[in-house]
């Protein structure tokens, strides 16, 4: 009499969030992503063979666009520290206590318009040096920023001392949004947010990036090819 066996149903891994689900499943019912792509190749499992290799697929590591923040997006804060260098200025190089010695009428002796004299430069160079370091530190931490996109992801990288570097899936971009006033289309910047299905960075937001409207073009059309082959269909929770 022959035994018989009962084989286990076929499973694999979501390549999304490495859940295990049925190999028939084209859907997972734990992140909800959708399944069976080109691009998205599950690990199929089973009881008589074990797990097998997911089969390779092409990726594209070719920089499609690569841009750093443009001093724009700092404007406001660049001209408060102009407005403390001129402040400083006028502290350094203007005789203030011998203007209000004869204006107010205070009768300041000649030792004591030389003290105020002497405590009106240091004032200045103190508030000079101190506008201008944080003049340098705002524009050398905007600079750190760098963005790359790739057909399969954008990354972006940031911090001076100790750098930090992140990507995002081009698959999971939902939506793109161009803002741009007048003032920035005159100095050739824009701004760019995406509305994402990553968890981590849920809102992604270039910062007034010079060439705006051809990154706008390259994420639009590479996040539709990633969603394609990798057969991810987003669908809107209103």
């Amino acid at each position: 009499m022959k035994a018989i066996t009962f084989s286990r149903p076929k499973t694999k891994l979501c390549p999304f969030c490495a859940e295990t689900i049925q190999a028939a499943a084209i859907k997972c019912r734990f992140c909800g992503e959708f399944l069976n792509g080109r691009q998205a190749q599950p690990i199929v499992t089973n009881s008589v063979s074990g797990p097998q290799s997911p089969k390779s697929y092409e990726t594209s590591d070719e920089v499609l666009f690569r841009s750093r923040p443009s001093l724009w997006a700092r404007a406001s804060s660049i001209m408060r520290r102009l407005a403390l260098l001129v402040i400083a200025g006028l502290l350094l190089y203007f005789p203030l206590e011998s203007i209000a010695d004869s204006v107010l009428g205070l009768n300041l002796t000649e030792n004591q318009v030389l003290t105020f004299g002497r405590y009106r430069f240091f004032a200045g160079a103190g508030l000079a040096a101190i506008a201008i370091l944080l003049l340098l530190m705002g524009i050398i931490r905007l600079k750190a920023i760098c963005y790359e996109v790739t057909a399969d992801r954008i990354e972006w990288s940031r911090g001076v001392l100790s750098r930090k570097f992140d990507n995002l899936d081009m698959f999971r971009v939902v939506d793109l949004k161009l803002h741009r006033n007048l003032f920035d289309c005159i100095v050739g910047v824009g701004r760019m947010s995406l509305v994402t299905t990553d968890k981590t960075d849920p809102k992604f937001v270039f910062e007034k990036v010079r060439k705006i409207r051809k990154l706008y073009d390259v994420i639009k059309k590479a996040s539709l090819e990633a969603a394609q082959k990798s057969s991810v269909l987003h669908l809107d929770k209103n």
